[in-house]
């Protein structure tokens, strides 16, 4: 270190080296002002070049960093790296540019764990295609519940490379990742790690169901302590089984029943603990009561286990994990109650943004007004109808890609009613909530279950919720 070089954890200078990045926004500029502050000479590349990408070019450009915009394809010359945004396709000719020079090319994430200092926190890593973010918070909660310096980061909205470099000290950190993001992080080794659950997503981008879960098992590469595995969905444990872990390392279930040793499952409404116990064959520990869990849905009580796998696994006691559940309070839009009206229980779920979700939400309750639709992202509806329709009372379809969910109902749920609302305006929400009401009775839950993105109609899942919420608050009034 005497020559003034500042080099990452692994030795690697970045003095001098010349570093494009692709991409702006809110992992392109954290990480080029890393860079820049570490002596790379940074060039920024970016489709875009609008007004928005203009004003943050200039932003970098004060700094000393070179900004190219409306041209993300090319390679500039005498790149040594590449760090992208982790939205960027892995088929990008910038891309493809790097490899065949035998450039490296690393996300955000990949920048962030190569920075990390020799006493950094270990990670607690969660991925899976649904309830990510609320498994992080809950296993936060659980941490920070045993006296833990921690943090919930990552594809959470909290940037690693802030938390990393920043002057805060933890003990452990939660991290949320994405496929995305671990497409791009070869040389993560997380202390342990959970795929809560593998669905058709994002397929676009990996290009395959193969892809996409090749992806999310990089998660379990090299953990040290447990590779926390869903019980119920196979394709995680086969994950778990191709890992190359450190030796040692164990695989831990979580299952919604009684679980086996090396599991953590429920018995008569209690969470328990059979693999960080002594003598596993016989006995179990109590962590926590179901209803400690808000919202007690099935779905969720899985997160909670999940969390409470990668707790256990670094040593947190079984108070801890009782007493963090009971103070966690999710996020808004996750199968949150709105108001009981008339005897209807109206339940926002506008997070449900793909079929897997929105089948984990209609199991939670028996007897459904759904309403749902919007941008199918390519998804098929015949096997959530199929499972669900013994719960459905009625259906109110909106969005635009609405007659999917229609053709899927007449397929397999034809005697339910379905009301189909041909309009996008700012009152279709308004509309949907009243023709909900029309099909409920005293007992039923009205439940916004999308199972498609928003974009068609809304901001975001935030927005499309605000908007069911405020429907409802309508019609209470």
């Amino acid at each position: 270190m005497g020559s003034g070089q500042v080099t990452d954890r692994q030795g690697l200078s970045l003095e001098g080296k010349h570093v494009t990045v692709a991409g702006l926004g809110v992992s392109g500029i954290p990480a080029a002002k890393v860079l820049h502050a570490r002596g790379a000479v940074v060039t920024v590349v970016n489709d875009g070049d609008d007004a928005r990408a203009r004003e943050q070019a200039a932003e970098l450009e004060a700094l000393g960093v070179t900004v190219r915009l409306g041209d993300g394809a090319t390679l500039p010359d005498g790149t040594e790296l590449v760090v992208t945004a982790p939205g960027w396709k892995p088929d990008k000719p910038l891309f493809t540019a790097a490899r065949e020079a035998g450039v490296d090319i690393w996300g955000d994430v990949e920048l962030a764990w190569r920075l990390r200092g020799p006493d950094a926190a270990p990670w607690l890593a969660v991925t899976g295609t649904n309830g990510k973010t609320t498994t992080v918070q809950m296993l936060a909660s659980i941490l920070k519940a045993a006296g833990l310096r921690t943090a919930a980061v990552g594809n959470i909205g909290v940037s690693l490379l802030d938390v990393v470099l920043g002057e805060e000290q933890y003990d452990v950190l939660a991290v949320e990742l994405s496929s995305y993001q671990l497409h791009w992080a070869p040389s993560l080794r997380a202390h342990s790690a959970a795929v809560l659950n593998l669905a058709p997503d994002h397929l676009d981008w990996h290009g395959s169901m193969e892809a996409y879960a090749r992806d999310k098992g990089r998660i379990y590469e090299g953990n040290r302590v447990a590779c926390v595995y869903n019980v119920a969905d196979k394709a995680t444990e086969d994950l778990v089984r191709e890992a190359d872990v450190e030796e040692g390392c164990r695989a831990i279930g979580f299952t919604l029943g009684t679980p086996a040793p090396s599991q953590l499952g429920v018995v008569d409404g209690i969470l328990v603990d059979r693999a960080f116990v002594e003598n596993r064959q016989k006995n179990a520990q109590e962590l926590a009561e179901v209803s400690d869990v808000q919202p007690p849905a099935p779905h969720n009580i899985a997160n909670a286990l999940a969390a409470a796998a990668l707790a256990r696994a670094f040593g947190v006691p079984p108070k801890a994990v009782r007493d963090g559940l009971r103070n966690f309070t999710p996020d808004a839009h996750r199968i949150a109650h709105v108001a009981d009206v008339d005897g209807v229980a109206y339940i926002d779920d506008s997070k449900a943004t793909n079929t897997h979700a929105a089948e984990a939400s209609l199991a939670a309750y028996e007897s459904i007004v759904w309403i749902a639709g919007g941008l199918a992202k390519g998804a098929t509806f015949d096997e959530l109808v199929a499972k669900s329709a013994k719960r459905l009372r009625g259906v109110v379809l909106i969005g635009q890609d609405r007659a999917l969910i229609r053709e899927a109902l007449v397929r397999h749920a034809p005697e339910v009613p379905v009301v189909d609302l041909d309009r996008t305006d700012t009152g279709a929400m308004l509309a949907a909530v009243r023709e909900a009401r029309r099909l409920a009775v005293a007992g039923d839950t009205v439940l916004l279950a999308p199972a498609c993105a928003s974009m068609d109609m809304f901001a975001n899942y935030n927005r499309r919720g605000d908007a069911f919420a405020e429907a409802v608050r309508e019609l209470g009034s």
